[in-house]
């Protein structure tokens, strides 16, 4: 069925990060009206540190993003703090080749900046601060804190860990302390003395050191976090950049360098926290991306990658669809979640494990996880192949998803960026 043949329908997506832009334009490309509401002013990222892996790169490509130069291609690889070599994240050249390395590294104000100039006119709309959402069979309405209402065919739940969308659907539930805390920065400069191309991830007995190459509007540099326990029932309120300075004395360079150049201003700090996988995101006509439905753990550097993934996926799942048919709608809600969910489930229950190894495990017990890590394969297998593993599939998947797409619009929005 041609989508020529399907009246438009009303989808409203509520939060303009990655996940609310990536919707709002895939649901745009399946020929639906689309409005994206942010209650503030501006979209505006929350951070400044990111990592992107092949798959959201194609995705964003697909969506009619400009990936030119967006970041700088990295080699993942996990050492010990004397340097020994854990893991290497290899994957196949021909991916390395099409989407410009491992992964890659960049500041999140390009990528809103790239994804905003994606959208088309008028679908982004600033402060709308929602605070109800109502729906039946026959649509959803959205109650602005203005009084004003919006009525649409779907609801879309990119609003973050905080989600009203999924408090509205699903109730209460509570946010997973990780007892962690980051320290994150970044430098541009191209003629820093770091090691190209290379993303580091280094850990001693309770810290992690963390250093990725990355491209800022066509600069050079590179970004650092730092990572160890804290009790988030206690607000940190020391200078983050002396904490980060003393932090990254474990390591060896370039850490201690790179942090010692960096402006203070570049500075950020974090809390890391999640919520567990649920079960279902969709209900009636609404469904949740992002953050909204697996809010994850920095660990998984995967974050704005999958939550690009999800809005990428729910455009291409709702091409076709009379989105004023309550069956139709419920049936291509639950066809985009249920493959999303194990991906998604997978990537933040790893990277929760992952900072309760290195950072929560008894003191006694650490020389002995240590030495399992650098004397076994373990590591490797957990994180070098099976990140690899689902990055391919993930792919794959895009690939499938773009093909069923060509053949109910008949066309192809815009060409793969491997093609």
């Amino acid at each position: 069925m041609s989508t020529r043949t399907v009246k438009p329908g009303r989808v409203a997506v509520i939060g303009a990060g990655p996940a609310g832009m990536a919707t709002a334009l895939s649901v745009h490309q399946a020929g639906h009206e689309v409005a994206l509401f942010e209650r503030y002013p501006q979209a505006r990222p929350a951070g400044n540190i990111l990592n992107l892996w092949p798959a959201p790169i194609k995705a964003l490509g697909l969506l009619g993003v400009d990936t030119d130069d967006l970041g700088a291609p990295c080699k993942t690889v996990f050492r010990n703090v004397q340097g020994r070599q854990r893991v290497v994240v290899n994957l196949p050249e021909d991916i390395i080749r099409d989407y410009g390395g491992g992964f890659i590294g960049l500041l999140r104000p390009e990528l809103y900046e790239r994804m905003l100039a994606a959208l088309p006119e008028g679908v982004l709309r600033t402060d709308h601060s929602v605070q109800r959402v109502e729906q039946d069979e026959s649509g959803v309405r959205l109650h602005f804190a203005d009084g004003s209402v919006h009525e649409a065919d779907v609801v879309v739940g990119a609003d973050g860990i905080n989600s009203l969308v999924r408090r509205t659907l699903w109730g209460e539930s509570p946010i997973r302390q990780h007892n962690l805390h980051i320290f994150g920065g970044f430098i541009l400069d191209d003629d820093i003395a770091a090691e190209p191309g290379l993303c580091l991830i280094a850990h001693d007995r309770s810290v992690q050191a963390s250093v990725t190459e990355i491209r800022h509007q066509g600069r050079s540099g590179f970004q650092w976090w730092l990572l160890e326990a804290h009790d988030a029932r206690e607000p940190y309120t020391g200078d983050l950049h002396a904490r980060a300075t003393e932090l990254a004395g474990r390591f060896k360079s370039p850490v201690p360098d790179l942090v010692a150049a960096t402006d203070p201003a570049h500075v950020q700090h974090w809390p890391i926290r999640d919520r567990k996988p649920i079960k279902q995101w969709s209900k009636g006509r609404a469904t949740l991306v992002g953050d909204a439905a697996h809010p994850t753990s920095p660990y998984a550097a995967y974050g704005a990658g999958m939550a690009t993934e999800d809005g990428y996926f729910l455009g291409r799942r709702l091409a076709g669809v009379d989105l004023t048919d309550y069956a139709q709608v419920r049936r291509a809600l639950q066809a985009f979640e249920t493959p999303r969910k194990p991906h998604t489930a997978r990537q933040s229950q790893t990277a929760y494990v992952l900072g309760q190894v290195f950072h929560h495990a008894p003191k006694p017990l650490r020389p002995v996880r240590d030495a399992i890590l650098d004397h076994t394969p373990l590591l490797q297998k957990v994180v070098g192949e099976a990140t690899p593993g689902e990055i391919i599939k993930q792919i794959a998947e895009i690939d499938q998803a773009e093909a069923a797409f060509d053949a109910i619009s008949g066309t192809r929005k815009k060409a793969d960026p491997a093609a």
